[in-house]
């Protein structure tokens, strides 16, 4: 017997291009805010803290450079 794997249902794109910037944005500045408290959580677990530094800075350089852009 297979095993199916149910596709993720897509979510409507919204009407704006702005509404998607604004949530792109938001998500990524939540997330910074996120890993910021993992890799203090994972003081003991060095590869895991470089992990969520190296996530930290690429997300940090990818908002910095969306907020340039308008």
């Amino acid at each position: 017997m297979s095993n199916v794997v149910p596709f993720p249902v897509r979510v409507a794109a919204p009407e704006s291009e702005d509404a998607l910037d604004l949530d792109l944005i938001t998500a990524v500045d939540v997330a910074i805010r996120d890993l910021r408290d993992i890799a203090f959580r994972l003081r003991g677990d060095v590869s895991g803290q470089e992990q969520a530094h190296e996530c930290l800075d690429m997300l940090t350089r990818a908002l910095e450079a969306a907020r340039a852009q308008g």
